[in-house]
């Protein structure tokens, strides 16, 4: 189910809120009258629009106006659940005197982000649907960090056998449940590390294509309700968790299900990653590199097994024990508004058949095209195309296609 392609991913981001203030005409301390009580309202086409460069942009829209929202197509062309669509909503908010920078260890203004709530509903072409809804809320001065978020989905997709033999089978099943993910995480000191505590719970009911392809997994592998605990440490010095342009994010995570926790089998999930952003040109061009590494041991159930997660493989199409990514992108800042991109990326699964050397690289690549539709959160959006070892995907981006 986390590997199952469509999800709404969003990436919070530091922002520095928009100062507005308003010059009252005439001279001396004399109170506003009706008209300038009005100006300090401004109206749909000025909350629209940058007053710098005039350009459409959502800054003020999101930040100053109560309900102020930014709508997310949800546009679906993965080859594991076929073509569909959806929407999601995401909201902002800053609580009252909340602070929007912070002073670091080494004396760098960091930007404090924003709350942010969200809602997503979708469907494709293949029966898969899904709903619900999250939040990426921050405490005292970002000291203390919650990610949230709880959905209802039914999912259709293939297990691929690996195939090192024979030709890889595709086992057809529906993945039909609830899925809850809570974690709470606290800055330690003044430095940019984070340590923090997860809860993931699924309870799901599987079924299959062809009731016969059951047989093919242990009763712990189609374990239905998966429940673990999970630590991890996060440093991020990244400029900009929305669109970044310099600085680097690492972390490193454990998950444990036991049936301590309400899980119907045992097992151990980890992953380490990294991802890195060097300006080049000024900020003329933006050269990121990430490397991903997942791997998990114990009574595994098929569908939470690691998987090579890029842009243009197919979601659930390679998975075993352990997993590695790398990944390079390269933007291009055409205008201050504007951006190319273009991509290149490769996996490797292996552990279960076959050891890393005999595993096959699955490689990936494509381009895209960025807007910065809130100036103010440095936040960009767009479209992605990739081609992949098999088919070739769209992608609606908001923010960093990483996560």
């Amino acid at each position: 189910m986390r590997r199952a392609a469509l999800r709404c991913t969003l990436a919070l981001a530091g922002v520095l809120a928009c100062a507005t203030a308003f010059a009252q005409s005439g001279s001396g301390t004399a109170a506003p009258d009706a008209d300038d009580a009005a100006a300090e309202k401004p109206g749909l086409r000025a909350l629209l629009h940058d007053p710098k460069d005039g350009k459409f942009d959502m800054s003020r829209w999101l930040l100053e106006r109560k309900g102020g929202f930014l709508p997310v197509p949800i546009i679906v062309s993965d080859p594991a659940v076929g073509y569909g669509g959806g929407l999601a909503a995401l909201f902002f908010h800053r609580p009252a005197g909340a602070a929007t920078t912070r002073t670091t260890a080494d004396g760098r203004q960091q930007l404090v982000p924003p709350n942010l709530f969200g809602g997503m509903a979708m469907k494709t072409e293949n029966g898969t649907h899904a709903y619900g809804g999250g939040a990426m809320l921050h405490f005292k001065d970002d000291r203390w960090r919650y990610t949230g978020g709880v959905a209802k989905a039914s999912v259709n997709l293939d297990f691929y056998t690996p195939g090192r033999f024979t030709e890889p089978l595709a086992i057809g099943y529906n993945a039909d449940g609830l899925v809850s993910f809570q974690k709470i995480a606290r800055r330690l000191g003044e430095e940019n590390l984070y340590l923090g505590l997860s809860w993931t719970y699924m309870d799901l009911d599987l079924s299959f294509d062809v009731a016969g392809d059951a047989q093919r997994f242990t009763p712990k592998e189609r374990a239905q309700t998966t429940s673990g605990l999970g630590l991890s440490l996060q440093y991020d010095t990244r400029d900009n968790s929305f669109t970044p342009n310099s600085g680097w994010l690492g972390q490193i995570e454990g998950n444990f299900y036991d049936d301590a926790f309400g899980s119907d089998t045992t097992f151990q999930s980890y992953r380490s990653h990294a991802f890195a952003y060097l300006p080049m040109g000024g900020e003329r061009f933006v050269l990121g590199g990430r490397i991903d590494m997942r791997w998990a041991n114990g009574d595994i159930p098929f569908y939470r097994l690691p998987f090579i997660d890029l842009r243009g493989v197919g979601s659930a199409r390679y998975a075993d024990t352990r997993a590695a990514t790398l990944e390079t992108e390269l933007r291009w800042n055409t205008t201050p508004r504007w951006a190319l991109i273009g991509f290149l990326g490769a996996g490797r699964t292996w552990g279960r058949h076959n050891d890393f050397g005999e595993a096959p690289s699955q490689v990936a690549k494509g381009a895209g095209v960025r807007y910065k539709i809130a100036s103010v959160l440095g936040l960009y959006t767009g479209i992605d195309y990739a081609w992949g070892p098999e088919d070739e995907t769209l992608y609606v981006q908001v923010g960093s296609a990483w996560r």
